[in-house]
């Protein structure tokens, strides 16, 4: 497994979502390495890392994820985790694992709820005779229609990222995000819970449901929703996001 890592503060694990890569939080770690250790892995089957054992499940990513983890911190270190979209999946199995030693858990945006999902948009199909540029509108078009809500906000650098990770990635999450695998997970999870959402997920259909029924397991949750962002937030609304998460994270 491949881990990037920028030295300063508490440790921080930050975990992307599916045909991803660390690179989905390019907008958001400079901001949150000037007060955090943060530590940005490419999982198992994505990005530069090898693919996971067969049978893997989101459990086992974690596992190998907190595997990763006792070789880079000391022992008993605690650690926070935010989580994007299915990387936000693994991050709950992940805190079910390590229990006290996670004492914040950010999710932002992930599935895994068995609530009924907002009407998915067409996307387009890349095809192998396509140009480069052709290649790019595609992706282009499919960033703007599922994952970025402002069109203009699926920049050159949203979709050079988009082309690079879906390129590497080997292993996807397939109907895992439509499963209440997420909230099977969180009854074990001692961890503090937060809760960010683009109010514009596609992704999401009624962002309030997912608010709902997390605070069924810890009332108090401190859930914020950005209006006007879709589900990749954390590059679409990065500001509003590396605020939110900084001080969350601060937070005694």
């Amino acid at each position: 497994m491949v881990w990037r890592i920028w030295e300063r503060g508490d440790p921080l694990v930050l975990l992307h979502g599916d045909f991803g890569s660390w690179t989905h939080w390019i907008r958001n770690i400079g901001p949150l390495s000037e007060r955090f250790r943060v530590f940005a892995p490419d999982m198992r089957g994505y990005g530069d890392s090898d693919l996971p054992p067969e049978p893997w499940s989101p459990d086992s990513l974690a596992a190998l994820l907190a595997g990763g983890l006792a070789s880079l911190l000391p022992a008993g270190q605690t650690y926070h985790v935010a989580g994007f979209s299915f990387g936000g999946i693994i991050a709950a199995h992940l805190a079910a694992q390590e229990g006290g030693r996670i004492p914040k858990l950010v999710l932002l945006g992930p599935g895994g709820f068995w609530c009924r999902p907002g009407a998915l948009p067409d996307l387009r199909r890349p095809a192998k005779d396509m140009t480069p540029q052709e290649l790019a509108e595609v992706h282009r078009h499919n960033l703007a229609a599922l994952m970025i809500a402002d069109p203009t906000k699926a920049d050159d650098l949203a979709v050079e990222l988009q082309m690079s990770n879906a390129r590497k990635a080997r292993i996807t999450a397939g109907a895992i995000p439509s499963t209440d695998i997420l909230v099977r997970a969180l009854p074990r999870v001692r961890s503090r819970l937060y809760g960010i959402w683009g109010g514009r997920d596609a992704m999401t259909g009624d962002v309030r449901e997912r608010e709902r029924r997390l605070r069924q397991f810890q009332r108090d949750i401190e859930f914020r929703v950005i209006p006007e962002a879709g589900h990749w937030s954390p590059y679409e609304a990065a500001d509003t996001v590396n605020a939110a998460l900084l001080e969350m994270l601060s937070q005694p």
